[in-house]
């Protein structure tokens, strides 16, 4: 089981930074802030002097969304934080290349980060709760102001030369996910960069704030998370829509629990375990006990 330190509480109730400025950054993340108003003016910029794409662009920017979409639900969240699938390092690889060039950040933070949130959902320590802050310290802010989450102390088995070279690679990935569209002229620019950048960004984003705002969202030590089926638009149909499953059973490597309910992670997670890429896979309902040393990802 994750214990949390009692000192983050504390922290949190100290600084309070659901209640500073918007423009205020936790130390360190000045950057984040910053990348994230430059892919929102920039993608602005592209919809005034390229409303609609031409159909080869608007392909391109619709595949790399879908593919890092899945890097980051099948390998980020599914596998990484949650133990719920093991990857073969080729596929693992892959997939975290392209939840890069999404905008999803290096793996071990994105772990830790997801894992704290487990760990304290919809307390004080919840890194990006909406009961806590509101809707858009959960969408955005807690982004640049919360802090991340430590990797060792959340993901130690994350805490190896194998994720940690992939801090070193964020920034030229970034960057080639940024500038790569100007191969194809301005329009590639602005609709393979930016504009992809900031779907995405939302895309995630609204699993953080929307799931999190059902009907138990004001009521104290209740689980705030709903599923929301019409997200599945926005998400590309890859399940994370279905928070609601997911809370109730973080282990489960589907997150679409029923038939009619769409999970493209999970029909590309069994593609992957045909191709052997993918082993011991955990489901929903009838899952194994969870393997040794892997975390339970609940509050004490």
């Amino acid at each position: 089981m994750t214990r949390i330190d009692p000192s983050l509480r504390e922290q949190f109730l100290s600084t309070r930074p659901w209640a500073r400025s918007i423009w205020r950054p936790a130390p360190g993340e000045g950057s984040v802030l910053f990348w994230i108003i430059i892919i929102h003016l920039t993608a602005l910029a592209g919809l005034i002097l390229f409303p609609l794409p031409t159909w080869y662009v608007g392909l391109i920017a619709l595949g790399l969304t879908w593919v890092g979409g899945i890097g980051t639900t099948v390998c980020y969240h599914r596998a990484l934080a949650h133990k719920s699938l093991r990857l073969h390092p080729l596929a693992q690889n892959t997939l975290t290349f392209f939840a890069m060039l999404n905008g999803s950040g290096a793996p071990g933070t994105w772990s830790a980060n997801h894992r704290l949130h487990h760990a304290t959902s919809d307390t004080v320590e919840d890194i990006s709760s909406p009961r806590i802050g509101g809707f858009w310290w959960a969408h955005l802010r807690w982004l640049w102001q919360a802090g991340q989450a430590s990797v060792t102390r959340f993901c130690p088995d994350m805490d190896n030369p194998s994720y940690r070279i992939w801090n070193r690679l964020q920034v030229p990935v970034l960057l080639a996910s940024f500038f790569g569209g100007l191969a194809l002229g301005w329009e590639g620019f602005f609709w393979i960069g930016a504009i992809r950048l900031v779907f995405s960004l939302h895309a995630q984003c609204f699993v953080n704030s929307i799931c999190h705002m059902g009907p138990k969202a004001t009521v104290a030590g209740e689980d705030s998370s709903v599923n929301v089926p019409w997200l599945a638009i926005w998400h590309l149909a890859q399940g994370e829509n279905w928070h609601g499953n997911h809370h109730t059973q973080p282990w489960s490597a589907r997150l679409g629990h029923k038939a009619w309910q769409v999970d493209a992670g999970w029909y590309v997670i069994w593609v992957l375990e045909k191709l052997r890429l993918a082993r011991d896979v955990r489901r929903p309902r009838h899952a194994p006990p969870a393997p040794a040393g892997a975390l339970v990802l609940q509050a004490d």
